[in-house]
């Protein structure tokens, strides 16, 4: 296809959706299985369709299929001249999983520890700027406008007892 468009525009800039619609585990997998089995190469421990078990994760198959996973965007970048590879709905796919694994531990043993080890020690040692969310979310500035109108009789969120003070 790349070699359709380079006929008629041959300086195109062209961009790739390394999509999560596409399971890219699956499809890696099952084209070096392919290409092994062309090869002449065994493959009689691996059952294709079934490539996505967490079976096949530690072995030589897998390994290659991550390698070529891992190094898609160079090498489509050389082979078809993609100068950008967008992701769409990684947000989206990052904050489902992460919320399922919070309230499995939050509403399970773990309890509160699901939270503060998995997420707001993390955030903390990570230096993630969420962990204060009462300054993004503008607290701060609100708390500037109150300040101005009403004075010290200002009711505000934040200041020096401020909760998020003690993400320092």
């Amino acid at each position: 296809m790349v070699d359709r468009i380079r006929e008629v525009i041959p300086n195109a800039k062209l961009v790739y959706n390394n999509s999560p619609s596409f399971n890219w585990t699956l499809n890696f997998r099952q084209q070096v299985f392919d290409a092994w089995a062309e090869a002449g190469k065994d493959v009689s421990q691996y059952e294709r369709a079934a490539l996505m078990s967490v079976i096949y994760d530690a072995t030589d198959l897998a390994k290659e299929a991550d390698e070529k996973i891992r190094t898609f965007q160079k090498d489509a970048a050389k082979r078809a001249g993609i100068f950008h590879h967008l992701i769409t709905l990684p947000t989206y796919h990052t904050a489902a999983l992460s919320t399922d694994n919070l309230a499995k531990e939050y509403f399970g043993e773990a309890g509160m520890l699901g939270y503060v080890a998995g997420v707001q020690r993390k955030e903390i040692r990570e230096g993630i700027a969420c962990v204060k969310h009462q300054n993004m979310s503008g607290s701060d500035i609100g708390d500037d406008h109150k300040e101005a109108f009403a004075g010290e009789a200002a009711l505000k969120a934040g200041g020096a007892h401020n909760t998020m003070n003690q993400f320092a």
